[in-house]
């Protein structure tokens, strides 16, 4: 069973930087599509970004280019979200998701939350100005 656990939420000033983490066990194969999306407070959850963790492609929503990095390790089984030069704006529940089908990753734009089988519960990120 693939369970996917984030970390390294929390508070943070305007301007400041936090990194992601998101632990994943029980997953089976060779590449797989992973990525990040946010929910706001009174939103719809929206992608931030993806990777295909076989060749390292990745895709960011608008918002974050240039501001956040994604990234994978395969050897910890660890997929990470470095954020820096947060803003209020970046204030949301995050989500780490996976899915076996690398194909999902491998075009010029993010994914689909439908796109992924595999969720974590979420970690919060909160930016004050």
């Amino acid at each position: 069973q693939v369970q996917l656990a984030e970390s390294g939420g929390g508070s943070v000033q305007a301007g400041g930087s936090l990194r992601l983490s998101c632990a994943v066990s029980g997953y089976t194969g060779s590449s797989h599509c992973m990525g990040w999306f946010r929910q706001a407070p009174g939103q719809e959850r929206e992608g931030v970004a993806s990777i295909d963790d076989s060749d390292g492609s990745t895709n960011y929503a608008d918002s974050v280019k240039g501001r956040f990095t994604i990234s994978v390790d395969n050897s910890m089984n660890t997929l990470f979200l470095q954020m820096s030069g947060l803003e209020s704006e970046d204030t949301a529940m995050y989500y780490c998701a996976a899915d076996d089908e690398a194909v999902y990753c491998s075009g010029e734009s993010l994914p689909e939350q439908s796109d992924f089988v595999y969720w974590g519960p979420g970690t919060r990120v909160t930016v004050s100005s």
